[in-house]
């Protein structure tokens, strides 16, 4: 009697779950949608920039391989670099990175140059001359 107390209960649980599942079974008939109204606008125009604004500077070593990369594009500049990794280090152990990102040129500084003197600087110290010692 101990072996039917333990399987009526599983088997009563079973039927009530497929029971369940037969009803919550979706309908074959494909869901209602909305119609979208058409807006009738402006046709986008794609223009590809020149050739002119980017410009690509490539320095070789004597081996002929690529060291460094600049890249001008519009206003921004900046430098790209293969990776060469550091002794016996393959690209993807733990001391040979997988990537080298590009150097971004922020600011760069004339510091040797003289400055060199605008129209205004030169018209004011022709008119403004030193009052003669007397």
């Amino acid at each position: 009697m101990i072996r039917t107390t333990t399987l009526l209960p599983a088997l009563l649980l079973t039927l009530f779950a497929h029971a369940a599942f037969a009803q919550s079974t979706p309908s074959q008939a494909p869901p209602k949608l909305e119609k979208i109204e058409e807006m009738a606008d402006d046709p986008i125009t794609v223009t590809a920039k020149p050739a002119q604004e980017r410009q690509i500077t490539e320095k070789r070593d004597n081996s002929g391989q690529v060291v460094e990369a600049t890249v001008k594009s519009g206003p921004s500049t900046y430098k790209v670099k293969p990776n060469h990794p550091v002794g016996s280090a393959l690209p993807g152990d733990a001391m040979g990175s997988a990537n080298r990102g590009p150097q971004w040129t922020v600011m760069e500084f004339d510091i040797g140059k003289k400055k060199k003197k605008t129209t205004e600087e030169d018209g004011s110290s022709d008119t403004a001359a030193p009052p003669a010692v007397k």
